[in-house]
């Protein structure tokens, strides 16, 4: 480290690449370098450091590909059980000789990693701090737990699953390749139903590239509207080997599918979680072709006996509509209908007749009393009195004519002139005035 000497104090290092002091004057972030003001090589290293070391240890899951010991250190290659990616690691030996069970290639392991940055060599390494094998009894344990959250979720749900097609046109069959649960479903379905297609994907069914190539698959099928149902088959096997078939990514697309999805693993002692999403669990291969294609010949024998059956409820419908239009038939009324007729003109006859013979009486008596009545008006008349020789004495008026009729002898003094109106005709006369006692006279008229 070099000095420079300040006037009226002590010297002063220079500032160099590593102190904080030269660290001030280059940029402080990477996008503000530039070519005439870079960073040094070993700025951006301790940087990089700094950022990587930074990063807290992590829980991975893995399958050993390949352990090489070498003095006090170990290096190990860890592959994804699902994809085709693997991460280089480096231990000390000392965490391995921990392990009850030597580590091998192939063994699936948990391992606890923690990023280093190496500063001299620009290299970035994987450090595990801590291994350990997954065991039978750790799979099984992990499966059941993704079972019971995708369960709480409802995934599994009968509401959910999706009824298959009565006879479905084609079939889309996910499989191994060339394998024995491929030939089952096909021949058995040809003998079923010699008509029903297969599209058919050959995918691996175990190993890192089974669920990415499962998925590939389902959802090339899936998409295809010509597909009725999908069926993913595989002729068993242990559990290891069934482990991508309760992949959550694979389950979750299972039942996002549009198009039913049959489940024929053929593995009944742990069953996976494909199982349980599917649409239907078929046991094996075989049970999965026969519980999706109908049985020609049972399906010719149902059309028979149900053509049978409809021809016997036909007949018999048609016996007993028969028996009911004859009893109709046979009825007075639909035998005879003219009866109704018949009877009811011989009513309006009798009704006539006794409405004319009403009529009658009553026009006859009618006119009788109009006789009567008439003979009482014209015995009432004054012609009739007129008629038994009375006559009706009036005052002759200026014009020659009765006017007012006397009631009275003051009413026609002597020398009024008189006009009498008798049963035919008229008189003339003149009055003498009132003669002889009135009363005596009226007694002798009475």
């Amino acid at each position: 480290m070099s000095y420079d000497a300040v006037p009226g104090g002590t010297p002063q290092p220079l500032p160099t690449a590593d102190s904080p002091d030269a660290e001030s004057t280059l940029p402080a972030t990477a996008s503000e370098t530039t070519p005439d003001n870079p960073w040094p090589l070993q700025l951006l290293s301790r940087k990089l450091k700094t950022h990587i070391e930074r990063a807290p240890a992590a829980w991975i899951e893995g399958q050993v590909i390949e352990l090489n010991r070498r003095g006090g250190s170990a290096f190990v290659t860890l592959r994804d059980t699902d994809a085709e990616i693997s991460l280089p690691a480096s231990l000390w030996s000392n965490v391995l000789d921990r392990q009850k069970v030597p580590l091998e290639r192939g063994s699936r392991v948990v391992a606890l990693v923690k990023p280093e940055f190496w500063l001299k060599t620009g290299r970035l390494n994987m450090s595990i701090k801590d291994i350990r094998p997954v065991g039978l009894g750790d799979l099984l344990a992990r499966i059941e737990r993704l079972r019971q959250a995708l369960g709480a979720e409802g995934l599994f749900s009968e509401s959910r699953k999706k009824r298959l097609p009565l006879l479905p046109h084609r079939i889309g069959l996910i499989t191994g390749r060339d394998s024995d649960a491929k030939k089952d479903v096909l021949r058995n379905a040809a003998l079923r139903w010699p008509a029903v297609e297969f599209a058919i994907r050959e995918v691996a069914v175990q190993g890192v590239t089974a669920v990415t190539q499962i998925l590939a698959a389902l959802r090339e099928l899936d998409a295809d509207p010509h597909v009725d149902v999908i069926v993913i088959a595989r002729g068993g096997g242990a559990l290891e080997d069934l482990l991508p078939f309760s992949n959550e990514e694979l389950v979750r697309a299972v039942s996002a599918a549009a198009t039913p999805v049959v489940s024929a693993i053929g593995h009944e002692a742990d069953h996976p979680i494909l199982d349980d999403v599917a649409d239907l669990r078929a046991s094996t291969p075989t049970d999965a072709a026969k519980r999706i294609v109908p049985d020609v010949a049972e399906e010719l024998a149902r059309v028979r006996q149900a053509r049978e059956q409809l021809h016997r409820n036909v007949s018999r419908l048609v016996d007993r509509e028969t028996d009911s239009l004859n009893a109709l038939r046979s009825r007075p009324v639909l035998a005879f209908p003219e009866g109704m007729v018949t009877a009811r003109a011989e009513d309006i006859e009798r009704l006539r007749k006794h409405a004319h013979t009403a009529v009658s009486s009553a026009v006859v008596r009618a006119v009788d009393q109009m006789h009567h009545l008439r003979a009482q008006v014209r015995a009432l008349s004054p012609q009739k009195t007129l008629d038994r020789g009375y006559a009706v004495v009036q005052v002759t008026g200026a014009d020659g004519i009765g006017h007012d009729v006397v009631r009275s002898p003051d009413q026609a003094p002597d020398g009024t002139e008189l006009t009498l109106r008798l049963a035919e005709g008229r008189l003339s006369a003149v009055s003498s005035g009132a003669s002889g006692n009135p009363s005596k006279q009226q007694q002798n008229e009475d």
